[in-house]
Order: C-alpha cells, then structure tokens, then sequence
C-alpha cells in the first residue's frame, strides 16, 4: 500500500501540472519558444523516440557518475568535518563558494583544463553537488544519539566501528534528503555541460542546437527540457523507494 501511494502521489502531481500547463498555453495563446504545449512536446518526442531516449540515456549516465563520485567524496570529507568542529569551520566557506558561484563563470576553464568531452561534464556535476552532499552529511553525522556514542565508548569500539554503526546509519536520513536536491542540481549541471563542453551526445548538445534555430527548434529545445524534467521524476521516485526500503527502522518512515 505505501509502494503503491508513493508511486501514485507523484504521477497524479505531474498529470494535473500537465493539464494546468496544457490549459495555459492554449489559453494564453503563449509563443512556441517561450512555452510549448505537453501536447507538441509529446508529439515532437515520438517524431523520433530513438533519438531523445538515446540522449536521455546519456545524460541519465552523466548525471549518476557525477553523483556518485560526488557522493564518495563527501563521505569521506564529511566524516572528517564531523569529528572536528576546527575542520568543518574551515572547510564551511570553501563548500559555500563551491554552491554559490555560477557555473557560467568557470566552465570554459574547466573545458579548457579537462579538454572537450566527457570529462568537463562529470566534472562540473559532481564538483556542483558535492557541497550538498557534504553538509548533508556532517549534519546526519552530528545527529548521533549520544547515549549511542556512550555506548559505544564503553565498551572501546574503534573510530571506524562508531563510524559504521552509528554516525553512517544515523547520516542516511539526511544523506537521502540533499539527494532529492542533488539531482536537481546535478540534472541541471549536466544539462548545462554537455552544450558547453562539445559533448558529441546528450541533452544539453541537442537543447542548444535547437536554441540557436529560431524557426523550427522550439520543439526540440522543449522536449529535451522535459526529458530532462522526466529523467528528475524519476531519479527522485528512485531514491523515495529506495529511502522507504533502506530506513524501515528510522521514525521518519513509520506511519
């Protein structure tokens, strides 16, 4: 019942955003480049399904490798801002730049350091949410029962075993909600990157192609914009279920 609900609830939200979106362009009368209809965008999209699932796939690749080195690396960052107040004070503003700097302002750095590719791209996705990650982290860390770490110390277990009996299982709660915002954040970057980088395939390649064509690449444009959109859906609907499957026993999941 609550696999069925958490699967339904989303997919009722996007169906009634599709027919309020629907109803606005229709209603408005609104220009092609400036909102398109989910209607031209389905029809655009089975035009050529191999095409844009080809890209997608692509991206949806970009986006989980950049994640999770992302991912890997704030763990172990993570761990040690959370066991020193001096470290996490001192890391703090170099993770605050990292999140608050455009990406406009150095990615032709970063093409130019990395070369054009592949590599520029997982770059800037994992370099852009490693930051969410790493707060995420050290905040889950620092939410330790203390009577759990007393525990613990009583009985002379080892960093490493406090660290994966306790602090790593007590992170996940966290480590699972700056996931949702990640793949926001990653989607985003990786959309961004592949136009930049002179990526050969992915989304962001085709989207802006198609917003140098002022006559026929509204369509285009929109589409990779919702499969972009469509590939967020689902990658927070993954980590829902995976949430509600791996923290059964946190109070957050219990009815």
């Amino acid at each position: 019942m609550r696999f069925a609900r958490s699967v339904l609830a989303p997919v009722t939200g996007v169906l009634l955003l599709l027919i309020v979106w629907e109803s606005i362009v229709r209603i408005l009368a609104i220009r092609r480049f400036v909102l398109l209809a989910p209607s031209a965008i389905v029809s655009e999209l089975f035009a050529d399904p191999s095409a844009y699932w080809s890209n997608t796939v692509v991206t949806a690749r970009h986006m989980l490798i950049g994640l999770t080195i992302s991912l890997a690396v704030a763990l172990v960052v993570g761990s040690v801002m959370a066991a020193s107040r001096f470290v996490e004070e001192a890391a703090q503003p170099v993770l605050i730049v990292i999140l608050v700097t455009p990406w406009v302002a150095y990615m032709t750095s970063v093409v130019i350091w990395l070369d054009y590719g592949e590599r520029p791209v997982l770059f800037l996705v994992a370099f852009t949410t490693f930051p969410v990650f790493a707060f995420g982290v050290v905040g889950g860390m620092r939410s330790a029962d203390p009577a759990a770490r007393e525990l613990l110390a009583s009985v002379d277990a080892s960093k490493w075993e406090v660290l994966w009996r306790l602090r790593l299982p007590s992170a996940l709660p966290a480590i699972f909600t700056t996931a949702r915002f990640a793949i926001a954040l990653a989607l985003a970057a990786a959309y961004f990157a592949e136009g930049s980088a002179l990526e050969p395939r992915g989304l962001g390649v085709i989207g802006r192609r198609a917003a140098l064509d002022q006559t026929t690449g509204a369509e285009v444009l929109w589409t990779t914009i919702f499969c972009t959109a469509a590939l967020g859906i689902v990658g927070l609907m993954v980590v829902s279920i995976a949430e509600r499957v791996l923290l059964r026993w946190h109070a957050s999941q219990r009815a």
